[in-house]
C-alpha cells in the first residue's frame, strides 16, 4: 500500500506531552477496581466527559461505546479501538501507590494496564482533527468494565462490534521496555476437575473406602502429560484441596487447572483430552467443569498486513515497530478468532503491569501517539 509520508505529527505529541501526563494522571487517580461499580461508573463518566464533542459516547450496560468526529466526508465502514477501563487494583491503592511523574515515568494502579494506552489513543484521533488527516472509515472506540476478570459481561458486545470492523486495534501495554506489538496470543482454559470418592474410617473401614484424594493425584499425573512445550500447550493445576482429616479416606477433592494453547486446534483437542478423563478407581467419579474462556490469536495474514502498516508508520518516525507473541490473554483474542484483523499491544511501553512497579516510559508517550494515529488513518 503507498501512504504519503506522515504530516508533522511527532512535534505535535511531543508539544502536547504535559497535557497528556496531566489527562493519564487524572484517569489513573479514577480507581476503577473490577468489583467497583461505582467507580467503574465513575470512570466511564469521566473518560466520556474528557471526549466532549470530539466523540459521540454512549453507556452499553457498563461498558462505554464512543465513536470520534474525524475528518474526511465518506466513512466505509469501521475500525474499531478496544480497551479496559477496569483494573486489578482495589479500591484505596492510591494510598500506598499514589501516581507520581519520576525517573523519566509515570508510576501509578492502572497507568500501564492501560489507562496510559486510552489517554494516548484521545489524543492521537485529536491529531488527526488538528491536522485534518482525512480518515475513509469510522473509528470506533469500546472501553469494557470487565477484562480483568475474564470478559464474561463484555464479550459478546466486543464480538459483536469486531465483525462490524476491518480491522481492530487493541491497546493493550507493549512488550517489553521496547514496546514491541503483540501478533499472537495463546488461547487460555479454566478448568476444574472434581472427584467424589466413598469416605470411611481409615482405621477400622479401610477397604470400604474410595479415596477422592489419592484418584486426584493420579489424574494430575495424566493431566501434567497434556503439556507439549513444543507446541506451545502449557497446564498447570495450579490448587488443589480434598479430604476432611487424616483419619478419613477422602469422599471430595478437586483441582483448578489453567491451559494455554497458541492455536485454536490445539485447543479443540486440549479441550477433548480433558473431557475424556476417566476414574482410575472405578469405585470414584470425576466432574470436568469450565473450558477455553479465551481462544488463541493466531498471526493470520490479516493480522500480519496491520503490523506491516504499523511498521512502515514506525520508519517514518524513526522507531522500530517490532512484534512479539506473549501467554497471555487479552479481548483482541476474541476479535482475533472471528477472523478479524487485529493487532496488540499498541499501548503505554513500560513494565510492572499487575505488579507493585507498574510503570511506564514518558519518552515513549509521543511516537505510540503517532504510531495509533498513522495506523488508524491508513487501514484500508
Amino acid at each position: 500500500m503507498n501512504v504519503c509520508p506522515s504530516p508533522p505529527l511527532l512535534p505535535w505529541a511531543q508539544a502536547r506531552e504535559t497535557e497528556l501526563i496531566a489527562f493519564i494522571r487524572e484517569l489513573v487517580v479514577c480507581e476503577s477496581p473490577s468489583d467497583s461499580a461505582a467507580g467503574l461508573r465513575r470512570f466511564m463518566e469521566l473518560f466520556a466527559d474528557s471526549l466532549g464533542a470530539d466523540a459521540k459516547c454512549r453507556r452499553v450496560d457498563t461498558h462505554l461505546l464512543c465513536e470520534f468526529k474525524l475528518p474526511g466526508r465518506k466513512k466505509d465502514g469501521q475500525v474499531l479501538a478496544l480497551g479496559h477501563g477496569d483494573t486489578v487494583w482495589p479500591d484505596g491503592t492510591l494510598r500506598s501507590m499514589p501516581f507520581r511523574q519520576e525517573s523519566g515515568r509515570l508510576w501509578g494502579p492502572g497507568v500501564l494496564d492501560m489507562k496510559g494506552g486510552l489517554a494516548m489513543f484521545v489524543f492521537a484521533m485529536r491529531a488527526l482533527r488538528e491536522h485534518n488527516i482525512p480518515v475513509p472509515h469510522r473509528v470506533v472506540m469500546l472501553i469494557n468494565s470487565d477484562e480483568e476478570t475474564g470478559s464474561r459481561t463484555s464479550r459478546a458486545l466486543t464480538e459483536k462490534q469486531a465483525l462490524r470492523s476491518k480491522a481492530v486495534l487493541v491497546l493493550e501495554p507493549g512488550t517489553g521496555l521496547e514496546g514491541k506489538l503483540k501478533t499472537a496470543r495463546k488461547g487460555i482454559g479454566d478448568y476444574r476437575l472434581r472427584v467424589k470418592g466413598i469416605a470411611s474410617h481409615s482405621g477400622v473401614d479401610f477397604e470400604k473406602g474410595a479415596s477422592a484424594v489419592l484418584e486426584l493425584a493420579r489424574q494430575l499425573e495424566r493431566i501434567a502429560a497434556f503439556t507439549d512445550l513444543k507446541r506451545g500447550i502449557t497446564v498447570n493445576p495450579g490448587t488443589i484441596s480434598g479430604g476432611t482429616r487424616s483419619n478419613v479416606i477422602a469422599e471430595a477433592a478437586e483441582t483448578h487447572i489453567d491451559a494455554r494453547t497458541p492455536r485454536i486446534a490445539d485447543a479443540a483437542r486440549l479441550d477433548k483430552r480433558f473431557r475424556s478423563l476417566k476414574p482410575i478407581d472405578k469405585r470414584c467419579t470425576l466432574e470436568i467443569s469450565g473450558g477455553i474462556n479465551r481462544p488463541p490469536m493466531e498471526r493470520s495474514a490479516g493480522v500480519v498486513k496491520l503490523l506491516r502498516l504499523a511498521q512502515q508508520a514506525g520508519r517514518e518516525i524513526g522507531i522500530n515497530v517490532e512484534e512479539s507473541a506473549t501467554g497471555g490473554g487479552s479481548d483482541g483474542n476474541f476479535t482475533a478468532a472471528l477472523g478479524i484483523p487485529t493487532l496488540d499491544g499498541l499501548g503505554a511501553v513500560g513494565e510492572g503491569a499487575h505488579a507493585s512497579h507498574e510503570s511506564l516510559l514518558t519518552a515513549r508517550l509521543a511516537d505510540r501517539v503517532v504510531l495509533l494515529a498513522l495506523l488508524a488513518s491508513r487501514i484500508p
